[in-house]
């Protein structure tokens, strides 16, 4: 994980207005609104680089109620347009959702299907997939 993180940093594009990282309350607080608990390696994520700007791809974040990418008001649209509940979204790919399951596998669900990528956390699916966005 720990690599992970600093490779993320490191290709990390430098933003006028720096994103926030969001503290346990927050967390919490997300947690209760989408009825969810967030599994270990999810929080972990948000807790360490929700803050990094890098490609195309926009994970979820948890600091900024007001912004897009705020997870309950994505979970909301998420679920909104067909995603099972049992998933959270991580990150919005046009129409379509990168989500995470209870255990923390990270799946995508492409045209109302949930399919066979997965990626065994969210660690490994921000290195496979949003550092190379």
């Amino acid at each position: 994980m720990e690599d992970v993180i600093e490779e993320l940093r490191d290709c990390a594009e430098t933003v006028p207005v720096a994103l926030d990282l969001p503290d346990m309350d927050q967390i919490v607080e997300a947690e209760e609104v989408i009825l969810i608990g967030l599994p270990y390696e999810f929080k972990q994520f948000e807790l360490e680089v929700s803050d990094l700007v890098i490609g195309s791809l926009e994970p979820v974040t948890i600091a900024d109620p007001s912004s897009h990418t705020y997870l309950p008001e994505v979970t909301a649209q998420a679920w909104n347009d067909g995603l099972p509940r049992e998933y959270i979204p991580l990150c919005q790919s046009g129409a379509d959702y990168y989500c995470v399951d209870e255990q923390g596998t990270v799946k995508f669900w492409c045209e109302e299907v949930i399919t066979e990528q997965e990626w065994e956390t969210v660690w490994h699916w921000a290195r496979d997939v949003w550092m190379l966005s």
